[in-house]
């Protein structure tokens, strides 16, 4: 049974690939792992490759969802990005892929939730 934080953010998940959906996004993989590497969305849109870390709020979180993609956090994206280039599923995609590293936030609000996108949030910077 999930927590109720478990269930937002699962919420949150499902609204960002339906809003990436309707950008043109074809969705590769939710929730892809690698042993202890995880990335929330991988989706594919023209010839770009986007790795998606989703953040997910109730309209009452004191803190906005973006600030918590830390240094640690994209760090571990680049990694679980790596640990996915480097995997089978790989192999079926286009071999002239380029990739980006992109920040979905949902903030659950009424009477809809609230959607924002940032695109090429940040830079791999391979350690």
């Amino acid at each position: 049974m999930q927590t109720r934080k478990q269930q937002i953010g699962s919420r949150g998940e499902e609204e960002a690939s339906l809003f990436l959906e309707g950008e043109g996004h074809r969705i590769i993989s939710r929730n892809w792992r690698a042993g202890h590497l995880e990335v929330d969305i991988i989706s594919l849109k023209d010839k770009t490759l986007h790795f998606v870390e989703v953040k997910t709020r109730s309209g009452n979180a004191s803190v906005a969802p973006e600030t918590k993609v830390d240094e640690e956090k994209r760090r571990h994206m680049v990694k679980a990005a790596n640990a996915f280039l480097n995997s089978r599923v790989r192999a079926r995609l286009p071999a002239d892929l380029e990739v980006q590293f992109d920040v979905l936030t949902v903030v659950f609000e009424r009477p809809a939730p609230r959607i924002t996108y940032y695109p090429h949030a940040f830079l791999p910077i391979y350690y």
